[in-house]
This record gives C-alpha cells, sequence and structure tokens, in this order.
C-alpha cells in the first residue's frame, strides 16, 4: 500500500469502512491467544450454586476468563484443582500448596427469590491460611455477570495494587451484508469489556464512525452518514435519546468528549479546509482550533482538559501536534510531538497523560505505538499489517484496537509494555471496526 500525505490521512478516517468484507450477522467471542511469560497462577474454584442443574452465570468461569485476557494471571484449570471447597467449608491447605497457585477464589450463589440472588466470595492466601477479601453482594439475575466482573477488579487490584478495567464497557462499528437486500448494514454497538452482553446502540445503511465516550459514560459520541453526509450525533445510552451535533457543509468527523463532559473537539471542513474545532455543548458556541493549510484531524483531549493532540499534514507527512486550549479557545502554536518514522496518526492519552497510543507506519505496516512523552521514546506494540483505532483501557494498562485477520476486522487487547501477546475479540462473523474503550462505570 503507497499512500501520499493528504490520502494517508483520509485513509485513516475511513478506512473502518472501506475495508468493510462480506459476513452475516456479528457476535464477539474471547480468544485468548497468549500472556505474560511470568503470569501468576491463581485458582478459582467453580461457585456453588443453591438450587438443582447449573447457575444462570458461571461465575467462576467469567472471574478466570478476566484474569487470563490481563496476561498478569494464569488461572488453574478445573482439572488441576485439587479440590472444591465450599466458601465456609473446610479448605485442605497442604492439598492446594502443592500447586503453584498461591491465592484461591471460593464462592457462593444463593436465588432469593423475586429474581434476585446473592453473591458471596472470598480469596484465601494459600500460605497464611488468611482471607485478603471478602464481599457479598444482591443482585437482579441481569447483573449477575457485571458481578463476576467486579470480583475479577477486586482481586486485580488486591494483588497487583492497580485498578482493574474489568467492569467496563467497549463500543464498535460492525458492518455485515444483507444478501437479500445487496446491501451492507452498519452497526454500532456497547458490550461488556469481554464482548458479552451486546447492546446495539444505531443500525443503518450508511456508514458509522468514530464512537467516542462521554466522562461518564452514559452517551456517545458518533459520525453517521444517514443523511449521506457525515453529522455528528450524541446519543444517551439508557434512552436512545440523540442530538444532532454538527451537520455543517463539508467534513463533520472525529467527535471527542472533553474531560469536564462539557465540550466536544471535532474535525470540520466547513471554512474550506479540514481543522479542529471545540463545540460548547450546552450552547453550541463553536472555537476554531487550528487554522492552516494543511489536514489537520482526529483530535484528542489531554486528561486535564488544558490541550488536545491532533494529525496534521502541515510538515508534509502525517504526524502528532499538541495544542494548549484556554476558555476563549487556543493558546499558542501547535507543537509537534511526533519525529520519528514518516507516519504517526490517530493519538489520544494515557489516563494519567504521561504518554500516547497512536498508529505507526513501521516498515510498510500500519502498527499500534506508544510514545513517552517525557523521553519521546516511541515503542512499536504489535506486529500486524493494518491496525487502527487505538485507546487505553481506563486503568491505563492495556490497549483495544483493531486489526485485520485473514481479511476481517477482529478486536485485539495488548499490554502498555508490549510484554504480553494480543488478547483476541473476534467476530465469529460480520467485519468490526472503531474500537473505543469506556471510562469506568459508575456502580
Amino acid at each position: 500500500m503507497k499512500l501520499n500525505a493528504r490520502s494517508s490521512l483520509f485513509f485513516l478516517l475511513f478506512s473502518s469502512f472501506l475495508l468493510f468484507v462480506n459476513q452475516a450477522a456479528a457476535l464477539l467471542e474471547v480468544d485468548i491467544t497468549g500472556g505474560f511469560q511470568s503470569a501468576t497462577p491463581i485458582a478459582v474454584v467453580p461457585f456453588s450454586w443453591s438450587q438443582s442443574g447449573k447457575a444462570p452465570v458461571d461465575i467462576a468461569g467469567v472471574v478466570s476468563s478476566d484474569l487470563t485476557r490481563s496476561g498478569v494471571f494464569s488461572p488453574l484449570s478445573v482439572n488441576q484443582l485439587p479440590e472444591r471447597p465450599q466458601i465456609d467449608g473446610t479448605i485442605n491447605f497442604p492439598r492446594w500448596k502443592n500447586t503453584d497457585a498461591e491465592n484461591l477464589v471460593i464462592g457462593q450463589i444463593i436465588a432469593v427469590g423475586q429474581g434476585r440472588y446473592d453473591v458471596r466470595f472470598k480469596m484465601v492466601d494459600i500460605f497464611t491460611g488468611k482471607n485478603s477479601l471478602e464481599y457479598q453482594y444482591n443482585v437482579e439475575g441481569k447483573n449477575l455477570r457485571r458481578v463476576a466482573h467486579q470480583i475479577s477488579d477486586k482481586i486485580f487490584q488486591e494483588l497487583t495494587h492497580s485498578r482493574g478495567a474489568f467492569d467496563t464497557l467497549i463500543a464498535y462499528v460492525v458492518v455485515n451484508n444483507d444478501i437479500n437486500a445487496k446491501k451492507r448494514v452498519y452497526t454500532l454497538a456497547v458490550a461488556d469489556s469481554d464482548g458479552f452482553n451486546e447492546q446495539i446502540i444505531l443500525k443503518s445503511r450508511k456508514p458509522i464512525m468514530s464512537p467516542s465516550w462521554s466522562p461518564n459514560g452514559k452517551r456517545l459520541a458518533y459520525v453517521s452518514f444517514e443523511k449521506d453526509r457525515s453529522v455528528v450525533y450524541m446519543q444517551e445510552l439508557k434512552s436512545g435519546k440523540r442530538k444532532t451535533i454538527a451537520q455543517f457543509k463539508g467534513i463533520n468527523s472525529a467527535p471527542v468528549w472533553s474531560p469536564d463532559g462539557k465540550r466536544l473537539a471535532m474535525t470540520l471542513s466547513k471554512d474550506g479546509n479540514s481543522e479542529i474545532y471545540v463545540m460548547y455543548i450546552a450552547s453550541g458556541v463553536l472555537q476554531r482550533i487550528t487554522n492552516h493549510y494543511g489536514i489537520d484531524t482526529e483530535p484528542s483531549w489531554s486528561p486535564d482538559g488544558q490541550s488536545l493532540i491532533f494529525t496534521s499534514d502541515r510538515a508534509g507527512k502525517p504526524q502528532i501536534y499538541q495544542i494548549m486550549i484556554n476558555q476563549r479557545g487556543r493558546s499558542g502554536s501547535p507543537k509537534r510531538l511526533t519525529y520519528e518514522g514518516n507516519y504517526n496518526a490517530g493519538a489520544s492519552f494515557s489516563p494519567d497523560g504521561k504518554s500516547l497510543v497512536f498508529i505507526s507506519r513501521d516498515r510498510g505496516s500500519f502498527r499500534v505505538a506508544t510514545m513517552e512523552l517525557a523521553t519521546r521514546n516511541l515503542q512499536i506494540l504489535t506486529r500486524s499489517k493494518l491496525d487502527e483505532s487505538p485507546s487505553f483501557s481506563p486503568n491505563g494498562k492495556m490497549i483495544l484496537y483493531a486489526t485485520e485477520l485473514r481479511g476481517r476486522g477482529i478486536l485485539e487487547a495488548i499490554a502498555v509494555d508490549g510484554s504480553n501477546s494480543p488478547q483476541r475479540l473476534r467476530v465469529l462473523s460480520g467485519d468490526v471496526r472503531e474500537p473505543a474503550w469506556s471510562p469506568y462505570r459508575s456502580r
């Protein structure tokens, strides 16, 4: 693939629907392709169930999958468990000490009527015999999987001293072919971080692009071509109510929320060239941030809301720039951040603001890269050919991105230091692109 500077930028903007292929229906499935070489063994015993038959959700299975997907932990298989102790029963610690695990997770699910369940778990240090965690939940059946993710988060934080990010959401776009109508169907969807509990936000015969989460995780901004032109919308997830944000002449694209949730940065060409603008959502007041004959696009906010980074070809090739922002708009001139390589685009900040993730052209391939702002050290994390839309997990430990596998769009996640193999969220059918990892959810 050989692209000039301007076509490269527009390739990145519109690759999500240029690359879609013929498929039927979308469904994400976790495919663990590897982990950290030093992953910590842990034992998660199947939770006891108060009724006959199977529990409505295999909570222990969800927890094990979460911990495995993080790459930090390596749960024992069920066949490796020397026993299956009950939460209030006796634990034969000498038998557990013969395993590689240092911690043991035990739990129970009790049906309490009217579709509600009591879930209790504890984590025990195998060598001291002491409980390091113990929690109880009372939830509706529809929230059992979420409780499992919350348990995973508590285990992760207790053992790593870093907040987990399992009880979060991902947004993505899937394209399928309607064989009968001989047209493509574009779907904007939201799912749990492991791809389950998919919710359809929007379906359209026209392309959908660039989903962006509000800071409270309750709304999405995105671009839709329903009107045969690009329009930026904002939509509430719970009610489905949506509002048109930008439908100016020309390009309306790449919306991204400010950390305070009051503004949207976006790319508009209403004045003739592709520039960065900021809109105050409540008033609709628009501020022009950049003013250059080059293409300026793909804005992203710093965590403190005091600057924007964006992609520009003003130096001849796509590179990442930063510009300071105040209440009146821009403050100062753009500062170039990337110099290594001739293509760096689509950047966003880590949650702590200390590094960036973006797409960098590496030996002819478009790959996920990170750069520490203090040292400007650039690290290529992936070995795939055509990656796009990288975003950090809310705890900054993983990066979610889209890539291609045998001509199909899939999602993958990788550790920020590249120390694990990618963890794959693949579609059983359909083509998935444009992922965005949500902020933490409110309890």
